[in-house]
């Protein structure tokens, strides 16, 4: 696996803890949208150096892939990073699976660029990390992320019932799957 892909229009590609300034600033340009659908975090997650110590772990992760986060920005832009797009919780054996996790900025919405990036994604996936399935969880009120999802052919599979606190409230995530087409 590569550290740095790129597609038509996009670069995808691992960070190393120096580009935390540009992650901080993503994240605290984008913190309103986010935060409606993600746990609650620490005061210190907005900070230069928290994000240089995650970013800094998400590249150990990557590394011995076991989870890999790959940031987006846009191929003839001025590198401002569009989005996010992982492979979480990597799991080999017999399994041979993840769970699918992006999330793109306001100002990037409506481009294809999150679908650009999970297609590119689920290709390093499937051919180069040799995955069989990949999961994607989204909360029902979250429609452009299941229409997504059902666009990209990820499949319904069912409810994981008051699985993520958001805001004190146990919210319910809807499962959706994708299973390589190399193995069927």
């Amino acid at each position: 696996m590569k550290m740095r892909y790129e597609t038509e229009r996009l670069v995808l590609e691992i960070f190393t803890s120096v580009k935390a300034e540009a992650v901080l600033q993503f994240y605290l340009e984008n913190r309103k949208v986010f935060e409606a659908y993600q746990q609650e975090l620490p005061p210190e997650y907005y900070t230069d150096s928290y994000q240089r110590d995650m970013l800094q772990g998400e590249y150990n992760l990557a590394v011995k892939s076991l989870s890999i986060r790959f940031w987006v920005y846009e191929k003839d832009g001025a590198g401002k990073i569009a989005g996010t797009v992982s492979l979480q919780n990597i799991r080999r054996g017999c399994y041979q699976s993840c769970e699918l996790g992006y999330k793109f900025g306001q100002d990037f919405w409506g481009r294809g660029y999150a679908r650009e990036s999970i297609l590119e994604c689920l290709r390093i996936a499937f051919e180069e990390l040799g995955l069989h399935r990949v999961e994607a969880l989204a909360l029902e009120e979250n429609t452009r992320s299941v229409k997504l999802l059902n666009s990209l052919g990820f499949e319904w599979e069912g409810r994981k019932k008051q699985s993520i606190k958001i805001h004190g409230e146990w919210k319910t995530h809807e499962l959706y799957a994708l299973v390589s087409e190399m193995d069927r």
